[in-house]
């Protein structure tokens, strides 16, 4: 009896032993294989930031590259306007080694300078300027001093590095030198100076021999003949409205165009023109309306005042804001078979804003950007029936940039088109300073002349 016992709690034990046996094996297998998921897990993982690693390093490696590589100065400036990247680019263009521009001021290597080889007031600096606006700085004919002395032409752009908050961290500047090609768009406007002054004088002389044919008091001609007469008549004054504006367009490029800037109060001076303009539209059978309004929002910072007929001051010549004006007057009679042109003024205390509407066919979206642009002119069938050079809204947006304004359009197919000046207002405090120093210049010769008199 008691062996049968024992050999019962043998068995037992025995079984107890091999099911924790058992358990201890199947431990160390869930451990294994747990250990092997995670190793593999971190070996994935650190290949992958291997590979993440690798990526930036060649994409720092490829920007480099390119950097390195191209003919374009390329230069980074922090925020203390002091130079940190400076590429092989621009050492060719400003003469500087890398490594003696690199940790300079900004100022110390890139010296501008005016057309006289004096240097640029610290106010026109482009670095200053974007600081201050926070906005890209674009200078299509600036002047730069080399390390040589030589002056070059450069055109360049510098851009700004905001951080979160839009504060300007940095910036940076791409540029080129353009002197071949300042030279030669120099050359061309000298030619078509030279040439349309000189074509002038023959087509003058033409259209005054076919002023006094056409004259009864001085010649007789039958009716055929007149019409021929009166047909070269026109097609003269046609060529010499061109030779008049390739020879506008020369000058307003090279900076030749003469101009006079004086005080105007632009609500008298556009009431005036426009009573002298009417005429050119009511024989076509158009009404012409002069008016203080608010067309639209001056600018998206600025609110229109709505006071009654206040004075709008600015400084430009008279004439060729006159010329502006009429110009876009002349436009809008042409492409307007029916209804009304409108001139119109309203301004802020920033600006005054001159306006020309009519209620033409409009102009399409898609020539509205190229609009201002040298040649330019919509191509559809009602431009095609009209005249024109294309040269006179390149004059115009010229000549409004000369006095710091700016002219753009507005415009619907089939509801007429408005085109806006913006220039910037004299308050009469201003106006009256500026006039009497006018007036002080003008008179003084004459006193110092007659003080030397016996």
């Amino acid at each position: 009896m008691e062996a049968a016992n024992y050999e019962v709690l043998m068995n037992k034990y025995n079984l107890t032993l091999l099911l924790g046996l058992g358990l201890i094996v199947l431990l160390l297998v869930v451990f294994i294989l747990v250990w092997l998921s995670r190793k593999n897990h971190a070996s994935k993982s650190m290949a992958s930031t291997s590979k993440l690693t690798s990526s930036l390093r060649d994409e720092k490696l490829k920007s480099s590259i390119i950097i390195n590589a191209i003919d374009d100065g390329v230069v980074l400036i922090d925020d203390q306007h002091t130079i940190q990247l400076f590429n092989p680019g621009a050492a060719n263009i400003v003469g500087w080694k890398a490594e003696d521009a690199v940790g300079l001021n900004w100022q110390a290597v890139f010296k501008f300078v005016n057309e006289k080889g004096e240097p640029v007031d610290n106010a026109q600096d482009p670095v200053e300027t974007l600081f201050q606006t926070k906005k890209s700085v674009r200078d299509n004919a600036a002047n730069l001093l080399m390390k040589s002395g030589k002056i070059i032409a450069v055109s360049l752009v510098i851009s700004p590095i905001l951080d979160n908050e839009q504060r300007v961290t940095g910036a940076v500047s791409v540029f080129r030198d353009v002197s071949e090609e300042r030279q030669a768009e120099q050359q061309r406007g000298e030619f078509i100076s030279t040439a349309s002054h000189e074509m002038r004088t023959p087509v003058a002389a033409i259209e005054g021999y076919l002023e006094l044919s056409l004259n009864d008091k001085v010649s007789t001609v039958d009716s055929r003949a007149r019409n021929y007469l009166e047909k070269a008549h026109t097609s003269t004054q046609h060529l010499g409205k061109l030779f008049q504006d390739l020879l506008t367009s020369a000058k307003v490029e090279d900076g030749r165009l003469t101009s006079h800037p004086e005080v105007i109060e632009i609500g008298a001076f556009l009431e005036q023109l426009t009573e002298e303009l009417r005429f050119a539209a009511e024989k076509k059978g158009l009404s012409v309306e002069f008016t203080f309004g608010t067309p639209q929002t001056i600018d998206a910072t600025h609110s229109a005042e709505k006071l009654i007929r206040p004075l709008y001051y600015t400084y430009a010549d008279p004439d060729r804001v006159r010329e502006v004006i009429t110009n876009l007057f002349d436009n809008a009679v042409k492409y307007t078979d029916k209804g009304k042109v409108t001139l119109g003024l309203i301004g802020n205390e920033q600006v005054v804003q001159c306006y020309v509407r009519d209620t033409g066919p409009g102009i399409p979206a898609e020539d509205i950007p190229h609009l201002f642009q040298k040649f330019y002119r919509v191509d559809n069938s009602a431009t095609r029936t009209i005249g024109g050079t294309g040269l006179g809204l390149f004059i115009c947006r010229k000549i409004v940039e000369l006095y710091g304004g700016r002219i753009w359009v507005e415009s619907v197919l089939g509801q007429g088109s408005t085109f806006y000046i913006n220039l910037p207002r004299l308050n009469t405090q201003r106006a009256e300073e500026l006039k009497a120093k006018a007036i002080k210049n003008t008179t003084l010769p004459q006193i110092d002349s007659l003080a030397g008199s016996p």
